[in-house]
């Protein structure tokens, strides 16, 4: 797995994040989505590599990252707070700008991270997301039906008990859809209390202290200065449930172009090479 990278920790003002790096080239950061680690992209990496100078790491909550602190606002939690990380790990290994890939939770982190930090990323490709704002504002019932664990990752206590009664059965996955190494990864964050508990945090910053700041944005006029790739997966429910995915994105940036890819969710897993080709192509141009 990951064949030519390396396996690191750094530590950075706020959090420790495990790593991986490897390649040579300009340099690419992808984020993970829940519930997964860095290890999601172990078939997409090396062969973004080739042209790369490709950084995976584990959120801070996720994986072997370091956990925060709770607060009563989640601010630890915050996208906000894991976009500082994704900007220091960067600029630790010497580049003040990088392209960035987020998917599903990570998604958020790197829309977060672009708005936050406009002169740190060159080029943005948001992968199963749109905006956590615009998710909430276009709530109705078939979302709340179909993303209902949103609102019961919200609630205090009861996920992580739910979820660590039989972390297998909650989440699913298998050697042979992740690969060996990549789940056996998975397989430990799921089980670890801690970790569970970080992944839930995230959702709790997002009902709350995340919103918020995508609305700030929202009524500052604020926007996306890089350009950016929207991919979504044919097989997943985020175009079933939001319709005009690109729609909503040009209300945040001017450059935006994108696609669904037939895929399921775990994108990075199931589709390997289309998505590699769609982010090769796209980061060509910093």
């Amino acid at each position: 797995m990951f064949d030519g990278f390396e396996l690191e920790r750094i530590k950075l003002p706020e959090a420790t994040l495990r790593f991986r790096v490897g390649g040579k080239g300009e340099p690419l950061l992808l984020l993970h989505g829940h519930p997964r680690t860095h290890a999601t992209w172990h078939r997409v990496a090396p062969v973004l590599a080739e042209q790369y100078t490709v950084v995976c790491p584990d959120l801070r909550g996720f994986g072997q990252s370091s956990k925060p602190a709770d607060t009563p606002d989640h601010a630890g939690s915050s996208k906000r707070a894991k976009a500082r990380d994704c900007v220091a790990l960067m600029r630790q290994l010497g580049f003040g700008r990088f392209g960035l890939v987020g998917h599903d939770r990570g998604s958020y982190t790197a829309f977060r991270t672009a708005m936050d930090h406009p002169d740190s990323v060159s080029r943005l490709a948001i992968l199963d997301g749109i905006p956590i704002a615009d998710a909430l504002a276009r709530c109705d019932a078939r979302f709340a039906s179909a993303w209902w664990h949103w609102f019961f990752f919200a609630q205090a206590e009861k996920p992580e008990r739910a979820i660590l009664a039989d972390p297998d059965a909650w989440y699913g996955g298998s050697p042979e859809a992740m690969g060996v190494e990549s789940y056996a990864d998975f397989h430990a964050a799921i089980h670890d209390p801690e970790t569970v508990h970080g992944m839930i945090e995230d959702y709790r910053a997002g009902l709350g202290i995340d919103r918020q700041h995508d609305e700030d944005d929202r009524s500052a006029g604020r926007k996306l200065a890089c350009p950016l790739l929207v991919l979504w997966s044919a097989r997943d429910d985020l175009a079933d449930l939001h319709g005009d995915i690109l729609g909503i994105w040009r209300e945040w940036a001017s450059d935006v172009r994108g696609h669904s890819i037939d895929s399921g969710h775990h994108m990075a897993e199931d589709a390997p090479e289309e998505l590699a080709t769609e982010l090769a192509a796209f980061f060509q141009t910093f």
